[in-house]
């Protein structure tokens, strides 16, 4: 390396790539709500309540910042019915049912308009195979393989340096960011987000014993992932042993989840980073696991389970419900007998609670 000054100069502070300069009544307009305050003011950002300065837009969803809408200097203010009046004193709002839903949408739109669009273009660097089927709108980025038999459905994005192996299918306007791997025989759905280093159809964790040794036990199964699923990066799917790994529409994975074979995960559930879900567990609809949460193999969680972060599912949950709990380890034969008693605390304290009152009879 030579003695030459390395350092990378800085960034301008004025360079706010995210900036865009709209009127109130644009995103009334796109979004609807509302609208308490002039059409024509422009808007230069979204932000949050405490940060946002007179160019920006704010929203106030929960009421324990209710306080800021007196020292915020945002311009406009998204609120729902309950803050209407207070918030409209101050200024512009715009008056929706759930001010929270309505700063989602307001960020997809945001982001439609201020990302980098790459045009539609196979990289001369990508390496496609002729039987590959390229639909309408596809993009593929430097370095990317693209196996035999793979179907590219109109509009798939494939970012640089991503595999998509043999006879492996994606869905229309799905997007694959940088390094994603999707195997063999793996079937994508459409309008899915998989951020950097996904790995979709890896072999699931199989080996029988053999004489002190580990006979791997070959992973016949595939993967399918249904529409408008997002993962996040880093997060990984295994393929399934015989049958398929499934995650059903809408699920969203945060990063370094992992996902062994033969889960399968039900509609609109939603698990937050470092979960684990061991193999053949089955997982229902709108459920949600916290972040470090743990899910056994073979056990089934019916929809509208939640778990708190950082707790280890070790039998099935058949009710729905908020379940929570961490206990600490020890060797098992004395953790088993500590966990037996736990589960008996409340039969014991009404036990000693009867005893109580027999004594001072």
């Amino acid at each position: 390396m030579s003695g030459a000054d390395t350092h990378a100069a800085p960034l301008s502070p004025d360079r706010q790539p995210h900036t865009l300069a709209v009127s109130l009544g644009q995103i009334a307009a796109a979004l609807g709500g509302e609208l308490i305050g002039p059409a024509e003011q422009v808007v230069h950002q979204i932000a949050a309540l405490e940060d946002a300065g007179p160019d920006a837009i704010a929203f106030l969803a929960n009421p324990k910042f209710r306080k800021q809408l007196d020292t915020t200097q945002a311009a406009c203010v998204i609120v729902g019915e309950a803050v209407k009046a207070e918030a409209s004193a101050r200024g512009a709002v715009i008056v929706t049912p759930d001010p929270y839903l309505y700063f989602a949408r307001l960020t997809q739109w945001w982001a439609a308009k201020v990302r980098p669009k790459a045009p539609a273009a196979i990289h001369p660097s990508a390496v496609v195979d002729a039987s590959a089927v390229i639909g309408e709108g596809v993009r593929i980025g430097p370095l990317a393989v693209i196996e035999a038999g793979v179907v590219l459905e109109e509009g798939v994005d494939i970012g640089p340096h991503c595999t998509v192996g043999e006879r492996a299918r994606i869905g229309a306007h799905t997007r694959l960011a940088a390094r994603v791997t999707i195997g063999f025989d793996c079937v994508v759905g459409q309008r899915c987000l998989f951020q950097s280093g996904v790995v979709i159809g890896a072999d699931g964790f199989g080996f029988a014993p053999n004489q002190g040794r580990w006979e791997k036990i070959e992973q016949l199964g595939a993967v399918r992932i249904g529409d408008d699923v997002e993962l996040g990066a880093n997060t990984c799917v295994d393929r399934g042993a015989l049958g398929d790994t499934v995650i059903e529409q809408g699920v969203k994975l945060d990063n370094l989840v992992q996902i062994a074979h033969n889960v399968h995960i039900g509609e609109h559930t939603a698990m937050a980073g470092c979960v684990g879900v061991a193999g053949s567990a089955r997982i229902g609809a709108h459920c949600t696991v916290g972040g470090a949460g743990m899910i056994l193999g073979h056990l089934t969680l019916v929809d509208h389970v939640h778990v708190s972060s950082g707790t280890l599912i070790s039998r099935s949950v058949l009710k729905p419900g908020h379940y929570s709990g961490a206990f600490p380890f020890d060797e098992n034969a004395s953790w088993e007998k500590n966990a037996a008693t736990l589960r008996q605390l409340h039969a014991l304290r009404d036990r000693i609670r009867t005893l109580e009152k027999q004594v001072k009879s």
